[in-house]
């Protein structure tokens, strides 16, 4: 058990080292392996324990950004999230006990993967297999077969090296078989891309800040964040005047560009239609506004701002961020609410409901804010109703020092292949960029930088099977792991009456 134990720390850190900002994405089948390894042989009650040594590692290092909210948000958040592979170890030791475990033990990991994905409050998508697939022959599967499909592949390849070596030194038939079987499936994608038709051409600007200071307290600055991108965006349109640049069809401003309601304050009303007006093109700009059906709650919205007219088209926000924008609970007595950093969140935040894209200088854009891009149903939903572009606004000037940056740009590269869309990204202090449908980046700022991108997009209105998929493929690991679980116990409880003694038996050894 110590040598298991110690395999299963080891792997947990590699797997981490194969996401941002370290990227080494060919680590994660032989971590993938190594909690396969460490597990196998044992029986339910122990093979938790490796596994959770594994999460342990594993969560805490891919997440370490998250101590930029708080050392006490980072240990509480990335236990819970650990916990999730307590589960995970038994469901492996059940699972090896079937003749093509392999494919079994894949489906556990991406099971767990999507349940602590979306629950509790919403879960942590983070540190998902897919997202670490960008520029590998596995990323090009994303069209086919989607975020959730993906992370099944790449988890049947961990499993399935486990096999290979478990079968050493002369592996059979059939794991020769389902090795080859594997390559060909994770390869031909790289082959076979999916086509993708391109339907027309915008041209986008995306601007991008920054924040004055240390670059991490947006609160602290808002007007002058907001004063940023209002003068970039009139620089723009100088250049434009002047013949230097090309009149986009639209300007992205990040999340938070301003941080009150650009509706009740009069000077952040008066500085975003001045920066409309001046560009004479619609501006997405990322605003917290009140909830008109209560003043305690708040929307996080991307409102689009229409020359010469104000305020239009808006999103909002589908998965704000528990303790972060809203506080679970809150009305409970023995809730903390006024316990540490919560104190900086006053009103909740309402999350979105609706899928539908929001239209802007005659185009369907599917919008996503923040976090929103790790989630499978928001972009996904847009486009599967016609969305041709997506954009992504981003706040997220906290983590402007730590490898969140690297790891949710990553993210938003794989939307692009996963949608057959180009994707504009507008950060308020890094990374913002502008990606092809392939999953390459055609322009970028860095983190801290103050610039403003313009370019030439694509449209599309080609649905790939992924979108076409949506949600379904997660749900069905989901049903798995149900029916997995309850298989098990029915067939314990069958061996436990078989092991006891019937009526007959008893009245016989009486009489004996």
């Amino acid at each position: 058990m110590p040598l298991r134990c110690l395999l299963a720390l080891v792997g947990g850190l590699v797997l981490a080292a194969g996401f941002e900002p370290i990227g080494f994405a060919w680590l994660m089948p032989p971590a993938i392996a190594a909690l396969i390894l460490s597990v196998h042989g044992l029986r339910p009650g122990r093979a938790w324990i490796p596994s959770l040594l594994f999460g342990f590692t594993f969560i805490y290092a891919v997440m370490v950004w998250m101590r930029s909210v708080g050392t006490d948000a980072w240990i509480a958040m990335c236990a819970m999230e650990t916990a999730f592979f307590v589960p995970l170890g038994i469901g492996l030791s059940w699972s090896m006990r079937h003749r093509l475990w392999p494919l079994w033990t894949a489906l556990w990991w991406v099971g767990i993967e999507t349940w602590r994905s979306g629950w509790p409050f919403s879960g942590m998508p983070f540190g998902r297999l897919a997202y670490a697939t960008a520029g590998t022959p596995w990323g090009d599967a994303l069209p086919w077969i989607g975020m959730t499909g993906v992370s099944l592949l790449v988890a049947l390849s961990g499993t399935t090296l486990a096999w290979l070596l478990l079968e050493r030194p002369r592996p059979s038939r059939r794991v020769v078989a389902g090795v080859g079987g594997l390559a060909v499936v994770s390869l031909a994608p790289a082959v076979l891309a999916y086509p993708i038709s391109q339907d027309g051409t915008a041209t986008v600007a995306a601007v991008q800040g920054d924040v004055p200071g240390t670059g991490l307290n947006v609160p602290a600055v808002h007007r002058e964040v907001t004063a940023n991108h209002v003068r970039l965006t009139e620089e723009l349109a100088a250049s434009v005047d002047a013949g230097e640049a090309p009149r986009p069809d639209f300007v992205v401003w990040p999340e938070n560009s301003t941080a009150v309601d650009p509706f009740l304050d009069p000077s952040v009303h008066a500085g975003i239609v001045a920066a409309s007006d001046a560009i004479d093109v619609p501006i997405i700009v990322g605003g917290t506004n009140s909830n008109p059906l209560d003043d305690t709650e708040v929307l996080n919205q991307g409102i689009v701002y229409q020359p010469g007219v104000g305020g239009a088209d808006r999103y909002t926000k589908l998965h704000p961020v528990p303790y972060g924008e809203y506080i679970p609970f809150r009305d409970v007595r023995w809730m903390p609410s006024t316990y540490g950093r919560l104190t900086e969140v006053p009103r909740d935040m309402v999350r979105g409901t609706s899928l539908e894209p929001i239209t802007v200088a005659g185009l369907r854009l599917a919008d996503a804010i923040c976090f929103d891009v790790a989630y499978d149903d928001g972009i996904g939903g847009q486009v599967a109703r016609g969305a041709e572009l997506v954009t992504v606004q981003t706040s997220n000037a906290m983590f402007s020092r730590t490898g969140q940056l690297a790891q949710q740009f990553e993210i938003s590269r794989l939307r692009a292949l996963e949608t057959g869309r180009w994707v504009v990204v507008a950060a308020i202090n890094g990374v913002s960029g502008v990606v092809r449908p392939d999953g390459t980046v055609v322009a970028s700022v860095p983190a801290r930088g103050q610039e403003v991108l313009v370019e030439e997009v694509g449209l599309s209105t080609t649905l790939t099977p992924a979108v076409r998929a949506g949600v379904w493929p997660a749900r069905f690991t989901l049903v798995f792991l149900v029916c997995h679980t309850a298989l098990v116990f029915v067939a314990y409880r069958r061996r436990r009456r078989g092991d006891r003694p019937s009526q007959e038996q008893v009245e016989r050894g009486s009489t004996a």
